[in-house]
């Protein structure tokens, strides 16, 4: 309810009880008077000036495509049409058009269900009259207010309030708010609209209680109700918050004399506070003091440090003289390489040479054996064709001996018995030396091949061995490629790992090295595994701390064989700037170039240790031939690697006797393969060559066995030679008689002699040359041996002078590693000395500074002897014994500020509680005062409505009565058809539909006789009335609405209406029945609007 109609409801009820106590009349006589005065007032205004509808339309508006513009009398106007014709939208779009909730037309929740299926908004047009003396803004609006509301799909609305011209005036809610508080329109109020719902739920109840609420909410008397509720709650808190402020005040009291005690009894602290301002003047120039003292201090301190730069550039010029030292000792190591590899070299031809001649010679002492044993065989058959005609002579003798006597005959039996034996066993002997030398030869050259076989057996089980090494590292490959540099070496990143985790670092080693470097071209793999060698493997460490952790790491993960290369190397975050001294080609990379490397700190050590920005990298051999040996190499370029892994420099070329590329190979399927099928072929080797082995061992067993049994043997038959010889000569010795026969045969045997002294010469000279050839063969092999150890010796040679290179090259490089360290510590040093003197500059600006803070405390400098620290110490003693005198008494300014705050507090909640009571009181004065007024406005309502009801009742010839008990809430209408006094009152619910409805019209007409609105609104009044009930009905309505002409009124109704009677005050609009297929329904007008 607005502040405007309280206002003038409450005017009217102070006027009335005013009225009662001057003129103590009845009730029906003020009412008389009321109602003249009305009539006087309906007199002067004939039609409605402001508040009254002129004009609605609806475009999307729940299921109307298009209804309107419906022009509405200023006084009687009715909307008839069948159900669904648009009757309840036209009253549904005027609530929610002039500001109601979707709830109050009970015909949905939330505004979004109004808009049309299909459609994106809905559009309300309402124009409001806006003239005579009440009008709202008129020089704004002019005679009209056009209310547009637009309704979007989501549930929003939005206001456009136009003036009579269509300009817009304001889109903003509050000034519609303003608008209908101005012309009292309340559409939530069942006196002004009431729909079907509301009278269903109110008047067409059965309960009193419902009557009453209806009663209530159509008078306003409900609101003003609430208000006056809310009102004495909040007077309820205001009382409890005034109690908690007195309690308040009291306590607040006791501490504002408090403060005014400890006012009162101030002691004054000015000499100590003034030693103390003394002795902050003296501190304050203390400080300056010893800041003078410290700047002092800072340029002695930097003075001294300038004078040690000279020491680091000693140290620098130092290890420059040892970086050139070391690179001429590493060029002059170089240098003898090259000298005995050109030795080595230059020696090679010769041993060809030497091994051909002593094959010759070896073939030319064959011969001269072959020849030196057919000698021999030829001196064995003269002496055993010599040793038969002995035999033969010696027969003779025998014979002729036999003739003389027995024994003669014996001895020669036996001595031809002997000799045969002695030659049989000389035959064997031969043999048996000849087999012994054949089997000892056998043996010796079969134990030298074994030997031989040996090593090489050793060396292929090497070979296969690491072949299976790098296999099962290939195949670890797959899941991990840290295999591929060996089997340690995944265990040995666990340890580095585990190891950092603890802290043992200060920052973690990085490698290995070919683990952290990625081709960018894969043919270029073996090349740059040829030019980075045992670097693949290498660690890089910080500091040598760490890299003596990493060696004690490295001691057990790698227990035996070769461990990897440590290189310590500060690190660092960004690679070397290596433009003015790196390679370039157009055509070929350098191996920096062809690397893709993510860490800074591994590009740095293969810069420094393998300066890999001066390494090209050229595929073919021809064109690593022609760009390096052509006499004009790039610039930068030291050396080059071919893809075949060989290494080029300006004025040489080594052979890679590397095949494939071990750690940064591509494809690791293929090299698996590749692996496999060399190991196979290695094993098959191996296998064939094992059985080689079995084979030259039986044969040496076998040699050895025969050559065993042949040496017994010839031992034994010397040993049966030896006697038999001796037994023979015993028998020889005797003397015989010779014979004429004997000549020829000592003749044959003189010759034979003669031949056999001539062959023996011969076999002789044969064994000469034999033995000479011997000798010679041995001095050819023995100079080819000695050439061959000459060559091992020189390449011996090397081996030493290649650990030297690798020693220089290492101490070259550990020299620029120190050089580089110690100008960093020089360049350290500067920048050292740089912010030390930038601290200074600041140390001086702080004194300067100083200087002027301390000449504001104290302007006049004063000559301090004492330090800061005594002055603080006694400041701080002084302050504690002004604190302990300040707690004992207090603080001056802070009893001071604390006495004046009490104070005020005090008065603050002194006066806030005594406007607290006076509004208390004064509120309770007004409360009392507005109740009594409340309570007289309801009953002067109350006898109202009951006057207007009998007198609605009686136009039928009705009686009734209406009781109302404002103490239980409830209202009591009885009514009873019949005349007068004869009738009998009975309640409503006894009557019939149409006589209850009757009684329902005359209710609702009363309360538009107590009531204030501009126009009023019924929804199907008449729905269950029945002829004689609706003509009564409407004669009533319409008679009040000719006494109400000021007032218009809107009838919604199925009914046709065409009963009713023609005059310029009652306007019909009727709808067509509603055509789905149709967007705008037209509606007829029974009389033609008359201009106002």
């Amino acid at each position: 309810m607005s502040k405007r109609k309280n206002n003038h409801l409450l005017e009217v009820a102070r006027k009335r009880a005013k009225s009662s106590q001057t003129e103590p009349a009845k009730d029906e006589e003020r009412i008389c008077s009321d109602q003249g005065r009305s009539a006087l007032w309906t007199l002067h205004s004939a039609s409605g000036e402001v508040g009254i509808i002129e004009k609605i339309f609806l475009k999307n508006f729940m299921c109307h495509s298009l209804l309107g513009p419906f022009t509405f009398g200023s006084n009687v106007n009715f909307i008839v049409g069948n159900n669904g014709s648009g009757k309840s939208a036209i009253l549904t779009a005027l609530i929610v058009g002039l500001g109601g909730k979707a709830q109050t037309t009970n015909r949905g929740s939330s505004l979004k269900g109004f808009v049309k299926e299909g459609e994106s908004c809905a559009e309300i047009s309402i124009t409001l009259r806006n003239r005579g003396q009440d009008a709202y803004k008129p020089d704004v609006f002019g005679q009209s207010i056009t209310i547009d509301l637009r309704i979007s799909s989501e549930g929003l609305r939005t206001y456009k309030l136009k003036s009579k011209t269509g300009l817009l005036v304001s889109s903003k809610k509050e000034e519609l708010v303003a608008i209908l508080d101005h012309f009292n329109i309340q559409v939530d109020n069942p006196v002004s609209v009431l729909t079907q719902e509301m009278s269903k739920h109110f008047l067409h109840s059965k309960g009193e209680g419902d009557k009453y609420k209806f009663f209530m909410k159509a008078t306003q008397l409900e609101q003003m109700k609430e208000d006056y509720s809310y009102i004495m709650k909040t007077k309820t808190v205001t009382q409890n918050t005034l109690e908690k402020h007195e309690e308040t005040l009291q306590e607040i009291r006791r501490k504002y004399k408090d403060k005014e005690d400890r006012y009162k009894n101030l002691a004054s602290l000015d000499e100590m506070q003034e030693k103390l301002d003394h002795l902050k003047h003296q501190m304050a120039w203390a400080l300056v003091a010893e800041m003078e003292q410290e700047v002092k201090h800072m340029r002695e301190r930097i003075a001294e440090e300038e004078k040690s730069t000279i020491k680091y550039d000693q140290k620098v010029e130092e290890w420059k003289g040892k970086v050139a030292e070391a690179e001429r000792r590493y060029k002059q190591f170089h240098d003898q390489l090259e000298c005995v590899t050109e030795r080595v070299q230059k020696l090679q031809p010769e041993c060809g040479q030497l091994r051909n001649k002593a094959q010759e010679c070896n073939k030319a002492f064959r011969t001269a054996e072959a020849c030196f044993h057919r000698q021999k065989t030829n001196v064995r058959d003269l002496e055993r064709d010599k040793e038969q005609l002995i035999k033969r002579i010696n027969e003779l003798k025998y014979s002729i001996t036999q003739l003389n006597a027995v024994d003669c005959q014996t001895r020669m039996k036996q001595i031809n018995q002997i000799q045969a034996e002695l030659d049989a066993l000389t035959f064997q002997e031969s043999t048996l030396v000849q087999q012994v030398g054949q089997f000892q030869q056998a043996c010796t050259s079969a134990k030298d091949k074994l030997s031989k076989m040996r090593r090489e057996e050793h060396d292929l089980q090497h070979a296969i061995d690491k072949k299976q090494r790098e296999l099962a590292a290939m195949e670890g490959s797959r899941q991990g490629g840290l295999r591929r540099f060996g089997e340690q070496m995944p265990a040995f990143i666990a340890a580095i790992e585990e190891a950092d985790r603890q802290g043992q670092f200060r920052r973690k080693p990085v490698g290995p090295l070919g683990f952290c470097i990625r081709l960018r071209d894969a043919d270029l793999g073996l090349a740059v595994e040829s030019c980075l060698k045992s670097l693949m493997l290498a660690f890089c460490c910080d500091n040598y701390m760490d890299e003596k952790v990493l060696q004690a790491l490295m001691i057990r993960s790698f227990p035996q064989g070769q461990r990897p290369q440590i290189i310590v190397s500060e690190f660092t975050d960004t690679p070397y700037n290596i433009s003015h001294r790196a390679v370039s080609h157009p055509e070929y990379p350098s191996v920096l170039q062809a690397l893709d490397i993510d860490n800074p700190v591994v590009t740095n050590c293969l810069i420094d240790m393998r300066g890999i920005e001066t390494v090209l990298l050229i595929k073919n051999n021809k064109d690593a031939r022609r760009v390096m040996l052509g006499g004009h190499p790039p610039r930068n370029c030291k050396e080059a690697f071919t893809r075949e892994g060989d290494q080029v420099y300006n004025n040489r070329y080594y052979s890679s006797a590397q095949q494939r590329a071990r750690y940064l190979s591509h494809d690791v399927e293929q090299e698996i393969r590749h692996l496999q099928v060399s190991l196979r072929t290695q094993e098959a080797h191996f296998k064939g060559f094992k059985q080689q082995i079995r084979d030259v061992i039986d044969n040496i067993n076998q040699n050895e066995a025969l050559l065993k049994r042949a040496l017994d043997d010839h031992r034994r038959v010397k040993d049966q030679c030896r006697k038999l010889q001796l037994e023979m000569n015993d028998l020889c010795n005797v003397e015989e008689p010779q014979s004429e026969d004997l000549k020829p045969l000592e003749d044959e045997l003189e010759e034979l002699s003669s031949r056999l002294a001539v062959c023996q010469e011969e076999y002789e000279t044969e064994q000469q040359q034999m033995l000479t050839l011997k000798r010679a063969c041995e001095e050819v092999e023995l100079l080819y041996r000695q050439h061959k150890e000459t060559i091992n010796s020189v390449a011996e040679e090397a081996e030493p002078i290649k650990e030297e290179l690798s020693k220089s090259d290492q101490e070259v490089e550990k020299s620029k590693h120190h050089k580089k360290h110690y100008e960093e510590k020089r360049k350290a040093h500067i920048n050292n000395i740089q912010a030390q003197k930038m601290i200074l500059e600041n140390k001086e600006q702080e004194l300067k500074a100083s200087i002027v803070k301390a000449s504001e405390i104290c302007p006049e400098r004063l000559d301090i002897r004492r330090t800061a620290k005594s002055l603080d110490n006694e400041i701080s003693h002084l302050k504690h014994k002004i604190s302990t005198q300040q707690d004992q008494h207090g603080d001056r300014d802070t009893i001071i500020r604390q006495y004046q705050e009490a104070l005020e507090n005090y008065n603050s909640v002194a006066q806030h509680v005594k406007g607290l009571k006076h509004f208390i009181h004064l509120l309770s004065k007004i409360m009392n005062t507005r109740h009594n007024v409340y309570t007289e406005m309801r009953r002067y309502l109350s006898v109202r409505c009951k006057y207007y009801f009998d007198s609605m009742l009686s136009q039928r010839g009705y009686t009734g009565s209406m009781v109302f008990n404002h103490k239980k809430e409830a209202l009591s209408i009885s009514v009873q058809p019949g005349e007068g006094d004869k009738a009998t009152l009975s309640d409503m619910r006894s009557l019939s539909g149409g006589e209850r409805s009757f009684s329902t019209v005359c209710f609702v007409l009363s309360l538009w006789a107590i009531a204030e609105a501009p126009f009023r609104c019924l929804d199907e009044f008449d729905v269950y009335m029945d002829m004689v009930n609706r003509r009564i009905s409407m004669d009533m309505m319409l008679k009040i609405a000719a006494s109400q002409r000021y007032r218009q009124f809107i009838f919604l109704t199925p009914q046709s209406m065409s009963s009713l009677p023609v005059n310029n005050l009652t306007r019909i609009l009727r709808l067509n029945d509603p055509d789905r297929s149709q967007s705008i329904l037209s509606f007829g007008q029974r009389i033609p609007e008359v201009p106002e």
